[in-house]
This record gives structure tokens, sequence and C-alpha cells, in this order.
């Protein structure tokens, strides 16, 4: 299985991993770890692929998986029933893993530097639009100065095209950097560089210890799902949790 371990420096007790579409037991459009139940997948090989991150990674126990709809809700892990409709989790109890499904949109992971708390976040462009950075960053009990940040695998701006309605949006709502995330394409077009907006609004809530970036999910079809590239897919997880191993 091949997965991707964030290279930043958090605290011992937090541990997160974000997978690949590599070493499942999916087939077709869905080769082969597709983590995801609501996209035509047969369900017994997505319960099998779960299954499979459960036991490679060490999980403590079942991902919080969310209903995710491109909002700016947070959910409480530790509370969520199945499939809650939000687009990040949080947690503070060891043990539990929040969880938060890709293939294009840009997933972040974040912690605070005593390991007392991690989060999970699902990013579009709308969810940025929205708040939804702004509303996990809310969520923990510290200074944002306290909080590290993760970007994992997402559209890269050389590929990710919006009409000039979205790159209308950012721009109404400020940020010395929003302008630059965006460039000239074809026909009215422009390519929306997601990594720079959501570091912009990490920026802008106080949150400046932030790491990765610069994986493109659409560029790279061996290892990555790929929603804008082939429409029909699979999803890659992002996790994180606090061990309570090392608590």
């Amino acid at each position: 299985m091949d997965w991707i371990e964030p290279d930043w420096p958090s605290p011992l007790p937090v541990r997160a991993f974000c997978t690949t579409r590599s070493g499942g037991v999916s087939v077709g459009a869905f080769a082969s770890l597709n983590l995801a139940d609501h996209v035509g997948d047969e369900p017994l090989c997505v319960a099998n692929n779960r299954t499979l991150i459960r036991e490679c990674l060490g999980l403590p126990a079942e991902p919080r998986w969310l209903q995710q709809i491109h909002g700016c809700s947070v959910a409480d892990a530790t509370a969520t029933t199945a499939n809650c409709r939000a687009d990040a989790a949080i947690a503070r109890r060891p043990g539990t893993v929040c969880a938060v499904l890709t293939a294009d949109c840009l997933p972040l992971l974040l912690c605070d530097r005593a390991g007392t708390g991690v989060a999970a976040v699902h990013a579009g462009w709308r969810g940025l639009a929205d708040g939804i950075v702004e509303a996990a960053v809310a969520r923990f009990a510290v200074p944002p100065e306290e909080i590290l940040c993760w970007l994992g695998p997402g559209i890269g701006p050389q590929a990710f095209e919006v009409g000039p309605e979205v790159r209308a949006r950012f721009l109404e709502q400020g940020g010395e950097g929003t302008e630059a995330a965006f460039s000239s394409a074809r026909s009215g077009k422009w390519l929306a560089d997601l990594y720079a907006l959501a570091r912009e609004r990490l920026q802008g809530c106080g949150v400046d210890r932030v790491w990765g970036g610069g994986l493109c999910t659409y560029s790279d079809p061996q290892r990555f799902f790929s929603y804008r590239r082939d429409g029909v897919t699979g999803r890659m997880a992002s996790l994180i949790w606090i061990d309570p191993a090392a608590v």
C-alpha cells in the first residue's frame, strides 16, 4: 500500500496519513484503494478497503467518516454519528480518528503544538470561500499561532480552471495575495491556486505554521484519484488522530 506521511513537526502524540489510490481491492474507475461509499463503487470493496487502511496504518478506531457537502460545518468527531453532514472534524480525545475524503479538493490536517487537538478539513473552492478554514481554526481552544497545518494532495494551479465568477467571489472577500492566486486561462477562464488560497485563509486567521502543498492530483493518474480529470473516480482519505499510546 502506498501512503503519504506528512512532513511536518507535529508533536509526538499526533499521527497523520494521506492515502493514495494504490493498494486496495476496487477495480475499474475506482482502482484500487477507493475509500468513498457514495461514488458508485461496490460496497463490499469499499468496506474491504477501509479495513485495509485500519490494519496497515494501525488506526485505533474506525475513522469518523463525514458526509461532505462543500460547506463550512465542523463536526465534533468524538460525538458525531456515521456520515454526519460536515466538511471538517475536530477531536481532542485520544483514539478518535478524523478523516476527510478528496479527489481534487484540498485536504488540510491541523493540530496544536501541544498535541491536545487535531482536525481534518475538506476544502474545495466553495468551502474556502464560505470559511471552512476559519471555522475549523476557531474550534481549537488555543491561540492560532499555536496551530500547525499540513496541506495534502489537491488539484494543482496549472490544472484547476474556474469561471470568472469564482475569481470575483474571492476578490470581493479581499486578502492581500488573492489576486496572485489566479492566472488567466483560455476563453475568459482562470486558473486557481487552491494551495495559495488556503494559505491566505490560514494566514488571515493567524495560522502561519504551514507545510505541504504541491502534490497535484490531476497530473498524477498513477497515484491519485481526480474528479476533474476522470469524472467517475474514487476518493483518497486524509486522516489524523491523537495516539492513545503516546499520551
